[in-house]
Order: C-alpha cells, then sequence, then structure tokens
C-alpha cells in the first residue's frame, strides 16, 4: 500500500515540507499539490531531488488551483508536462479514496 502526500506549501515552506515527507516516503507514494504549491514545481523536483525521494508514483493538483495562476505563469511551469494529472475536485476526491492508499497526509507548513 501507499501513502498520497498532500502538500500545500509556499515558497517559504516547501523545503521544509519536503524535508518531513521524507521521513516517512516509500517507494511508490504519491504528491498532491495544493493552493499555490503546483507554481513551485521545479523547486520541488530539486527538493525531492535533495531529500532522495524517488519512485514516485504521482504528483497531482487541482485545476482550480492551476486556474488561479497568471496565463504567463503556467505557460512558463509546463505543469502537464511535470505533473502526472490535473484534476477536478471530483476526482481528487476519487484519489483520497482510492483503495491504492492506505494513507491520506496533509503536510501544511
Amino acid at each position: 500500500m501507499a501513502t498520497l502526500y498532500q502538500l500545500h506549501s509556499t515558497m517559504d515552506t516547501l523545503r521544509r515540507s519536503t524535508e518531513e515527507m521524507s521521513r516517512t516516503w516509500r517507494k511508490g507514494d504519491s504528491i498532491m499539490l495544493l493552493g499555490t504549491t503546483a507554481a513551485f514545481i521545479d523547486w520541488l523536483n530539486a527538493y525531492l531531488n535533495e531529500h532522495d525521494i524517488e519512485h514516485i508514483a504521482g504528483i497531482y493538483t487541482l485545476g482550480d488551483d492551476v486556474a488561479q495562476l497568471t496565463t504567463s505563469a503556467t505557460d512558463k511551469l509546463s505543469l502537464e508536462t511535470k505533473l502526472t494529472r490535473i484534476l477536478t475536485d471530483a476526482e481528487w476526491v476519487t484519489l483520497t479514496q482510492d483503495s491504492q492508499f492506505d494513507k491520506v497526509v496533509m503536510i501544511a507548513l
């Protein structure tokens, strides 16, 4: 079984959130980026490497959260190429209830 980590971080807290996640990370876990956290995807990837977080099953975010970003930021981030999937709210609920996850952990620092 795997864990779905839900990260809700600012740029200032993202490194610490990633470090917190690394303490219990297992191969096959997934990450859900909430709020503006998706805007920091490139930094997240650097922090994941820094903390030896590997074998990620999926990285997701919400379409509503992406819609809050400016058009130029969205274009520069190329989220479609860096994320497993951009979800609707209903898909997020389904994901958190998916039997592939034995637990869902929220990290909001």
